[in-house]
């Protein structure tokens, strides 16, 4: 049989004339050693094969369970899907997942609590490709991996490399104290760059980059275009990518400070925040650190920690405005934190104010969200006048200028005519109008994304508000998707 990626109009057929049809035959997968439609509590799985059939499945590091395998529309942006896939081959203890929508087949390889790309090619080459797929995927090449004897490769030693790469593996497997290192010819080392790859006495794995804290504001001077939205949960998907987050209000309404749930008050005697938030921290040289106002929140898992604002906030931006120190406060304080955290988020206020000015100079990057309207369109000229006051002030102080990296388009109607006609028109209109890159995510206006901000539990006689980051409240969502690809431009843009 000869595939045709031209054939398949639709999920389905991805399904039937792709997967069942073509790929699993090829792969030497009979209908015993693999499962359509199988689930494993909240985890659906299109398919599932097995490299030797066990009954029943266990989850463990000797787990049979060895390739998933996920259809989806030739239309879909498979990027949306890796995020998800991650979860199913770490969660399950599975080595190897393939995701295709026809146009396009890859081929993940799990590597400890992360995946890697091992395979990519079009649908349209997938005849003069398939030995390839079979050679690193087929039923028989992944018994040398997972076999009866449970003589299998270690995590560390999955192949990181392009499969068209390799040309020999050979693990010895006999007595470890006298085996000999395992050997990995490839037929162009000069291909793998040496900034992916380390080398060690017997395996290749991927080199963890030293990198330093960053800090990202997001800011715009307009109001209600989704700013806390896309920093509470950008925060959660980073932290969901392994990064240590910090998360800082400096928007005297509080907005973040209530999203990530850590107002748990009715009123002001209760208030546990009044005498210790980031109000406290711009006040002081000596004392109030990050580290003693910060709070852990139980708004995402992994937890992030969160450096709440007050309302009081407003009533002393023209003292702190007035101390010399005040403008450098929170690079002096985040310095202090710079080894406990990867990637500091803070948010600002709706304005060219005192907090905004120093969320902007303590800042390394800058995400302006913007729902892409007119009033939102024309407050970028104030945005890019204060950042170039900002920019002034940074050199002064010999601080790099800040790196932009981009608009976000944020609170996007999903309605199909405005997606197809209307919004690549206004993505268009701003490099050229105001000179600003647009970055290649969209957070567009969901319910679920709404609904999980919107949740609260019962303490006694009061209503909390215990809201949830939106990859928490339904991971395999749109929106969750949204912001997953989002963390990951993100983390590229920023070398993280």
């Amino acid at each position: 049989m000869i595939f045709n990626p031209n054939n398949c109009r639709n999920e389905s057929e991805v399904e039937s004339k792709l997967i069942v049809s073509y790929l699993l035959p090829k792969l030497g997968y009979t209908p015993d050693t693999w499962h359509q439609e199988i689930a494993f509590g909240n985890i659906r799985l299109d398919f599932l094969s097995f490299a030797t059939q066990v009954i029943p499945i266990v989850f463990d590091a000797d787990s049979p369970m060895s390739l998933v395998m996920e259809a989806k529309h030739p239309k879909e942006n498979l990027d949306r899907h890796r995020r998800k896939l991650k979860r199913y081959l770490t969660s399950l203890s599975i080595r190897y997942g393939l995701i295709t929508n026809g146009k396009e087949i890859r081929i993940y390889a799990r590597v400890s609590d992360d995946i890697q790309l091992a395979f990519q090619c079009a649908g349209q080459d997938l005849e003069s490709r398939i030995d390839e797929i079979i050679a690193l995927i087929g039923r028989d090449s992944l018994k040398f991996v997972i076999n009866p004897d449970n003589l299998e490769l270690e995590d560390s030693k999955t192949n990181l490399v392009t499969p068209e790469l390799i040309t020999e593996v050979s693990v010895q497997q006999n007595n470890p104290a006298t085996a000999e290192p395992e050997i990995i010819q490839v037929s162009s080392p000069e291909q793998i760059p040496e900034d992916i790859l380390v080398k060690s006495s017997d395996l290749i794995i991927p080199q963890t980059p030293q990198n330093s804290m960053k800090i990202i504001a997001v800011y715009h001077n307009k109001g209600g275009v989704g700013k806390t939205t896309t920093v509470v949960n950008l925060a959660a998907a980073l932290s969901k990518e392994g990064k240590r987050v910090l998360v800082i209000d400096l928007d005297s309404q509080a907005n973040t400070t209530f999203a990530t749930g850590l107002v748990k008050f009715e009123d002001e005697e209760q208030d546990d925040l009044k005498d210790c938030n980031i109000l406290q921290v711009l006040q002081s040289e000596d004392f109030y650190s990050i580290a003693e106002v910060a709070r852990e929140s139980n708004f995402c898992n992994p937890k992030i920690d969160v450096v709440p604002s007050h309302i009081d906030l407003m009533y002393y931006e023209t003292e702190l405005n007035q101390l010399d120190y005040s403008r450098m406060i929170l690079i002096q304080k985040l310095a202090e934190v710079e080894d406990k955290y990867d990637i500091v988020l803070i948010d600002t206020p709706p304005s060219l104010n005192f907090f905004a000015r120093v969320a902007l100079i303590a800042a390394d990057y800058l995400i302006i969200p913007s729902d892409l309207k007119p009033f939102a369109n024309q407050g970028l000229i104030n945005v890019k006048d204060f950042i170039k006051k900002v920019n002034g002030f940074k050199k002064q102080i010999g601080k790099k200028p800040l790196e932009i990296l981009g608009i976000l388009p944020c609170k996007i109607s999903p309605n199909p005519k405005f997606v197809q006609y209307s919004l690549p028109k206004r993505r268009e209109a701003i490099p050229k109008r105001y000179g600003l890159e647009i970055m290649d995510s969209v957070i567009y206006e969901r319910e679920d994304l709404a609904k999980c901000a919107e949740l609260f539990k019962i303490v006694g006689n009061m209503e909390i508000a215990d809201p949830i980051s939106v990859l928490d409240f339904k991971p395999d969502c749109t929106s969750s998707q949204e912001f997953e690809m989002l963390a990951e431009e993100v983390l590229v843009k920023i070398g993280k």
